[in-house]
C-alpha cells in the first residue's frame, strides 16, 4: 500500500504531465450533453461562476468556456483523481499571461482536487476566496502580478499540501503572519507588495530554498534565527525592505546560499568575518546601506563568488583580492586610492560616530569598526562625490525552482 506522501508525489507528477499537454490531447472522453462524474459537475459549476466574474478577456482565453466538457476549456487540465484513477477531475488551471480582469468567486473552492493554480500576469482584483481552504491537494499557488489587495491571504495557511507560494507584485498590505514561516514550503515569493510588519523571529523555521521579500516596508533587524535555515536556503532577496542594525555574527552558517541580496537598506556595522564560510555564494549585494570597516579578505576569496556589489557604503579598506573579482562595484565608499569615493569630509563625519550594534537590540554589543587611518583621510581629500544613485530597482526575481510562466 502506497504512503500518502508517495500518492501526493505521484499526483503532482501527473499534474505536471497534463500541464505540459494540450487540453484536447490530455482528455479522451465523450461527455456529450451529460457530465460523467460529480467531480466534473462541481468543476462545471465553479468555472461557470468564474466566467461570470470575469469582466475583461481581450484575448478570448475563456471564449470556449461553455458546455459540460470542462476538460477542454482553455487553461483547464484534467487528470485521474488521486483517490480514484477511473474518475477524471480538474487537476490544474493555468491562465498565465492572459490579461484577464475580474475577481475570484467563492465557487472556486469546489475544485477540491486542484493541485496547480497559476494566474500570474493578469488583472484580477479583490481577495483570495476563503473557500480555497477546500483545496487540500493544492501544491502550487501563483497569483503574482495582478491587482489583489487587502491583508495577507491567510487562507494559504490552511493548505496542507502547498509547497510553492507566489503572491508578488500585488497590493497586499499589513502584517506578514508569522505562521507563514511554519509552512512546509519550498519557495516563497511575497515581494513587491505593501507589507509593513517586522520580520518575525520564527523566520528560521521555514524550510524554503528560495525566499524573496524585497520591496516591502518591514523595518526590522535581520532575525538571528535566519541561520537556522542553513540546511535548505539557497537564495534570499531582502532588497529594499527597511532592514536596520548589524549583520548577525554567525551569518556565515548559511553555507548553501548562492544569492544573498540585502541592498538598499539601512544596515550598519562591518561585514562579519564568518561570511567567508559561505562557500556556495555566487552573488552578494550589500550596496546602498551604511556598512563600514574593512571588507574581510575571506569574502573575496570565496570560490564561487562572481558578483560582489558593495557600493554606496562607508567601507574604509578592501583587500586586493576583491579587485580581481569578475564583477564588483566599490564606488562611493571611503577606500583610499580608489576612484569615485566619498569625500574625506563625509567619511570623517561618519566615522566620528562609531556604530554600536547592540544599540539596535538585534545582537550583543560589539566593538565598533576601526576608524580610517590618517592616510585614508589624506587620500580621500581629493575625491569628489559621484552623481546621485540610480533609481531604486524593482525586483522581478524568478528562481530556477519556479514553474515556467
Amino acid at each position: 500500500m502506497k504512503s500518502p506522501s508517495l500518492n501526493l508525489a505521484l499526483w503532482g507528477m501527473l499534474c505536471v504531465i497534463f500541464l505540459c499537454s494540450e487540453p484536447s490531447q490530455s482528455i479522451d472522453i465523450d461527455i456529450g450533453l451529460t457530465i460523467p462524474n460529480p467531480r466534473l459537475s462541481k468543476a462545471y459549476t465553479a468555472l461557470q461562476a468564474w466566467k461570470y466574474a470575469i469582466t475583461s478577456d481581450p484575448n478570448g482565453f475563456t471564449s470556449n468556456w461553455y458546455g459540460p466538457d470542462v476538460c477542454n476549456y482553455t487553461g483547464v487540465y484534467c487528470a485521474p483523481a488521486p483517490d480514484d484513477p477511473h474518475s477524471l477531475t480538474v487537476a490544474g488551471i493555468d491562465l498565465n499571461h492572459a490579461n484577464i480582469a475580474g475577481t475570484l468567486p467563492e465557487e472556486l473552492g469546489l475544485l477540491e482536487d486542484l493541485a496547480l493554480f497559476h494566474l500570474n500576469s493578469n488583472r484580477f482584483c479583490g481577495t483570495i476566496p476563503d473557500s480555497f481552504r477546500n483545496m487540500r491537494l493544492l501544491f502550487e499557488l501563483d497569483v503574482s502580478t495582478n491587482q489583489f489587495s487587502g491583508c495577507f491571504p491567510s487562507v494559504v495557511l490552511c493548505l496542507p499540501s502547498l509547497k510553492f507560494l507566489d503572491i508578488r507584485f500585488n497590493q497586499f498590505e499589513g502584517d506578514i503572519p508569522s505562521a507563514v514561516f511554519d509552512l512546509k514550503l519550498d519557495a516563497l515569493f511575497i515581494n513587491n507588495n505593501k507589507f509593513s510588519s517586522s520580520l518575525p523571529k520564527n523566520i528560521g523555521n521555514s524550510p524554503v530554498s528560495v525566499l524573496v521579500l524585497a520591496n516591502n516596508n518591514l523595518n526590522s533587524c535581520i532575525p538571528s534565527s535566519l541561520t537556522k535555515m542553513a540546511g535548505t536556503l539557497n537564495e534570499i532577496i531582502l532588497l529594499n525592505t527597511g532592514l536596520t542594525g548589524c549583520f548577525p555574527q554567525d551569518i556565515g552558517l548559511l553555507n548553501q546560499v548562492t544569492v544573498f541580496d540585502v541592498g538598499f537598506n539601512n544596515l550598519v556595522g562591518p561585514l562579519p568575518e564568518s561570511m567567508g564560510n559561505m562557500k556556495s555564494l555566487e552573488q552578494l549585494n550589500v550596496a546602498h546601506n551604511k556598512l563600514s570597516g574593512a571588507i574581510p579578505e575571506s569574502i573575496c576569496r570565496l570560490p564561487k563568488l562572481e558578483n560582489f556589489t558593495y557600493s554606496y557604503n562607508f567601507f574604509c579598506s578592501e583587500p586586493l583580492t576583491c579587485l580581481n573579482l569578475k564583477d564588483k562595484d566599490d564606488r562611493q565608499n571611503c577606500i583610499p586610492n580608489r576612484p569615485l569615493q566619498r569625500s574625506a569630509m563625509e567619511c570623517k563625519s561618519f566615522y566620528a560616530h562609531p556604530v554600536d550594534c547592540g544599540a539596535f537590540g538585534c545582537s550583543p554589543r560589539s566593538p565598533p569598526p576601526p576608524p580610517p587611518s590618517a592616510s585614508t583621510a589624506t587620500t580621500l581629500s581629493s575625491t569628489t562625490l559621484a552623481p546621485a544613485p540610480a533609481p531604486l530597482p524593482t525586483v522581478a526575481f524568478k528562481a530556477s525552482k519556479a514553474p515556467k510562466a
